[in-house]
């Protein structure tokens, strides 16, 4: 036998070592990828399981009878609606929904209007102290809200506007205009001005450019706006307990508190409350997210 062929039989051939040393590194290539992806999972998991348990813990204990509810169960045993009915029929739960109904309508309306109005001033048009103007906007969204809560009830106080619904929506439709101009400013801001040139050209008027070119462009931020202002209308506490004074104009975020005691809370109920002040926002998020998803697609299509 010769030296090549006795190495041959010691060690293999050189193209045999090769492909071994190839499927060893697919097979180590393989189980990093397994292994990044079951991090990337379990990373996944854990993130859903800390954002998701106060849900399952608000929905537990609000199907939960009264004894259970009060120990803090995590496995619901004995479901029950009683919590529901306790809310709606034994107080005035219902009409302090209705109450944050009407407010968050004024607040979206408000919100959404005047800010896309602002947004096309301060975006499409040239005067002076335009980025003052917008900076003096921002810098009034990082006061924190305790230090506005005097001026403003002064402010309402003389326009003879407390314990109303509509006062009330006024001041939110202020709270949330900063942030709302900026978000419509970038969505104004994204359409090109040629868009609009083009309609001048074939004879639109400012109006008619507006409403058929402009507005199907900017709906995607305009649901964006709505939602802001939904949520912020709905789920303030401190100036809808200090502008009313009158236990039929709460909102819910206020009317939430009589289920609350000096030395004992009512949990199953508390959470009850709390899951059907959750379901507007859902229910508000899911009608208009399609609208967030591909209203521009559909603008540019209809402009």
């Amino acid at each position: 036998m010769t030296t090549a062929a006795a190495a041959a039989d010691r060690g293999g051939s050189r193209p045999a070592r090769l492909r071994d040393a190839g499927r060893g590194r697919r097979r180590g290539r393989g189980w990093s990828r397994s292994a990044a992806a079951a991090a990337k999972a379990a990373g996944v998991a854990a993130l859903l399981l800390f954002t998701l348990f106060p849900v399952y813990f608000m929905l537990v204990s609000a199907f939960s009878d009264r004894s259970t509810a009060s120990t803090g169960t995590l496995v619901p045993t004995d479901l029950t609606f009683g919590n529901f009915v306790h809310v709606m029929t034994e107080g005035d739960f219902g009409r302090y929904m209705l109450n944050s109904l009407g407010v968050a309508a004024v607040t979206v309306a408000g919100a959404c209007v005047l800010a896309l109005l602002a947004a096309v001033a301060v975006t499409r048009f040239r005067f002076r102290m335009r980025t003052a103007v917008l900076v003096m906007v921002l810098v009034v969204q990082m006061v924190p809200l305790e230090a506005l809560v005097i001026p403003l009830f002064l402010q309402v106080r003389d326009l003879g506007m407390l314990n109303t619904l509509l006062g009330l929506g006024v001041v939110y439709v202020a709270l949330s205009l900063p942030l709302a101009v900026w978000m419509m400013r970038g969505f104004v801001a994204a359409v090109p001005v040629e868009v609009e040139e083009a309609a001048y050209i074939d004879g639109a008027s400012w109006p008619r450019m507006f409403w058929s070119v402009l507005f199907p462009l900017v709906a995607p931020g305009l649901v964006a706006t709505a939602i802001f202002a939904f949520i912020i209308a709905w789920n303030e506490f401190v100036l809808a307990l200090t502008f009313m004074t009158r236990s039929e104009n709460y909102t819910v975020a206020v009317g939430l508190r009589q289920f609350f005691g000096q030395y004992a809370n009512d949990w199953g109920h508390v959470m009850a409350a709390s899951t059907l002040i959750t379901l507007p926002v859902m229910v508000f998020f899911v009608l208009v997210q399609r609208w967030l998803v591909s209203g521009l697609v559909q603008g540019a299509v209809k402009g």
